[in-house]
């Protein structure tokens, strides 16, 4: 087995880390991820004869066995290119499967079900002439070795994963400040449509449907469009502050001191300070994208919190009919998490934002330069630099024009910086899971029309 090392500490304090074995790599994966993955491909680049870690990737894995050859490819390829663009292409690759079971398998039957998975991974990467060095299978809490042909430390009926905080590999990210925020399904579980109350849900719906009947017209008719701006920032604000004051609950914690999202305890709040009708205005007039653009101001300083809080809240409203209009609160809660250096809430909720609409402009720049480490203080400059349109002045009409440069300035600072060398510490995203995407043009309450020019 390889040594694989991996920096804990910025650059001028590094420390590093030393993986001997299965066990240790299998531990390391969540401090790598800042999450635990499930149902997940994760690769992990390479690079140098001491096999230090680059480039990172993470996809759903392709529910039919039909897709995992040409997934494969696209994998490979996709994070060799990553890596070249940041200056080194990978000297090797260490893959990991992530999935429980179900319906009464076991583990060992998910990976013996996952092993051609594992073997288009190798043959992908082998194409590209780069040795896969490990490709660990990991379910039902332990995990299992394609590569390594050693019992002693590979049994066939797998490995105990170590306790949470135990391994060399947590003490030092502890020492670091490295976070694991809970499992992957834990984190989205926040950002999705509420799935507990059907009363909730239809009463929320139909809030939907009346602020997109009276809203989606002066949108779409252009005269009252600054109007609508005004009115669904004015109350943005207002939640912003509401949320401000009720501080969100500790993380809950397990064995080992790992941070658990999604307790509930923050977003049943959270849930409980937002009328259904100010939730639907705010949802309704964020799919305009000059609206949304503004609204992403919100992102440092003592807004930036209760920001995110809010973009979680009203992606979670976007109830039956209306799923597809979560795009934009997902987008802007991944951008203020990003600005946050939050960066695995940053991960889910682009990737999210993106399964719901691959073509979502924003969410697809934001991601993009997630990927490629570029410093979100590049865009936090283009956002300061435009007066506060949703402070505590509301919008004039004269600010249209600015609102559109400022969304002008933050494409252009992506599309600009992208190109350029990015710092070794970042790890490329999620993309959305592969196979049939949602459907496009999702109803503005029931006329067929999403809405606005601006779902982009």
């Amino acid at each position: 087995m390889n040594k694989h090392t991996e920096p804990t500490r910025p650059a001028d304090e590094q420390q590093q880390v030393t993986l001997r074995s299965p066990a240790e790599l299998a531990d390391a994966l969540p401090f790598l991820m800042g999450f635990h993955p499930s149902d997940s491909v994760v690769l992990v680049a390479l690079h140098g004869d001491e096999g230090r870690f680059g480039g990172r990737l993470r996809l759903g894995i392709p529910r039919s066995p039909r897709e995992w050859e040409p997934v494969s490819a696209q994998l490979a390829a996709c994070l060799v290119e990553g890596s070249e663009r940041r200056g080194s292409r990978p000297d090797g690759i260490v893959a990991f499967l992530c999935q429980d079971p179900e319906n009464g398998a076991t583990g060992r039957g998910v990976r013996d079900r996952l092993q051609p998975l594992a073997q288009f991974i190798r043959t992908g990467f082998g194409r590209l002439d780069i040795p896969v060095h490990e490709v660990l299978c990991i379910s039902d809490g332990r995990f299992w070795s394609y590569c390594c042909p050693d019992t002693r430390c590979c049994p066939p009926e797998g490995t105990v994963l170590a306790l949470p905080g135990t391994s060399v590999m947590a003490a030092a990210s502890a020492y670091a400040g490295i976070q694991v925020r809970g499992s992957l399904r834990e984190m989205e579980a926040r950002l999705e449509p509420w799935r507990g109350s059907t009363e909730m849900a239809a009463s929320q719906e139909q809030a939907l449907d009346e602020a997109a009947g009276a809203l989606v017209p002066l949108i779409l008719g252009g005269g009252d469009r600054e109007r609508v701006g005004v009115s669904t920032l004015r109350t943005a604000r207002e939640l912003i502050d509401r949320l401000a004051q009720t501080p969100p609950a500790p993380p809950r914690r397990e064995g080992g001191g790992r941070a658990v999202e999604g307790d509930g305890e923050t977003d049943a709040a959270d849930d409980r300070l937002i009328a259904d009708e100010e939730a639907a205005a705010v949802i309704v007039g964020l799919q305009d994208r000059e609206i949304r653009d503004r609204a992403a101001r919100w992102m440092e300083g003592p807004d930036a919190e209760p920001a995110l809080r809010l973009w979680r809240a009203l992606a979670r409203r976007c109830v039956g009919s209306y799923a597809e209009h979560a795009v934009p609160p997902l987008a802007l809660a991944g951008w203020v998490a990003w600005s946050r250096g939050d960066e695995p809430t940053a991960r889910v909720a682009l990737g999210l934002a993106l399964r719901l609409d691959p073509t979502y402009t924003f969410a697809q720049l934001l991601h993009q330069a997630f990927n490629e480490g570029l410093d979100p203080e590049t865009l936090r400059r283009c956002m300061r630099g435009e007066p506060d349109a949703a402070g505590s002045a509301p919008a004039r009409p004269a600010r249209r024009a600015t609102t559109k440069r400022a969304g002008k300035l933050m494409k252009r600072a992506v599309r600009k910086t992208t190109v350029k060398k990015a710092t070794p510490r970042t790890a490329p995203s999620p993309g959305p899971r592969p196979g049939p995407t949602a459907t496009r043009g999702r109803a503005a309450g029931r006329s067929g029309r999403r809405g606005t020019k601006t779902g982009k």
